[in-house]
């Protein structure tokens, strides 16, 4: 299970395969649910989140299980996250940026494990001509400092993803990760 194993990546604070764009789809605040198969042994994390904007920066809270495969029990996920705009595209660099840093922890059986994703989110907004749907395309590289029960560890992730904002309120996010990560996850929120 990812929870148990140090050598093993987390692309956010909880150590699921959940990764950000570069920039935030609401203008007040969101709420939603992340459905994500981290892989290594957990046959899937059902969480809860919800963000909220102050001025140029976002925050965000979430919790939620794991499951793990075989007799495991449950794992509790907590944690929460920032993010600010770095850089803006230009006629010198295309893309847009965000830091992103976060603490979480995974608690259950076996090693308690706490996660310290420090990132840079890289991608650009596409408007669909015609319509209000946008299309923002990205990826997340974050280096992940491990500190549990088990031998801390130091672990590296690139996670690749695209957000469809396809409503005025709603915004569909799929994500995935490679490197120590190769998970892949799914988000719908509420955004205002």
């Amino acid at each position: 299970m990812i929870a148990l194993l140090p050598n093993v990546s987390a692309a956010q604070s909880t150590g699921t395969p959940i990764f950000k764009a570069p920039y935030r789809a609401f203008t007040s605040h969101e709420f939603g649910v992340s459905l994500s198969d981290p892989g290594s042994a957990t046959s899937l994390a059902l969480e809860g989140f919800y963000r909220f904007a102050r001025g140029p920066h976002d925050f965000s809270l979430r919790g939620g299980y794991a499951d793990p495969e075989g007799e495991g029990d449950v794992r509790i996920l907590l944690g929460g996250d920032f993010r600010t705009q770095v850089l803006k595209n230009s006629e010198t660099f295309p893309l847009d940026g965000a830091l992103t840093i976060g603490v979480g922890a995974n608690y259950g059986d076996g090693d308690d494990l706490w996660y310290i994703p420090v990132g840079i989110s890289l991608g650009r907004s596409f408007v669909i001509q015609g319509t209000n749907m946008v299309l923002v395309p990205y990826a997340h590289p974050v280096i992940v400092p491990l500190i549990g029960s088990a031998d801390d560890d130091v672990a590296f992730a690139l996670g690749l993803g695209i957000d469809f904002k396809f409503s005025r309120d709603f915004v569909v996010r799929a994500s995935g990760g490679v490197g120590d990560l190769e998970g892949v996850g799914i988000s719908l929120a509420y955004v205002r």
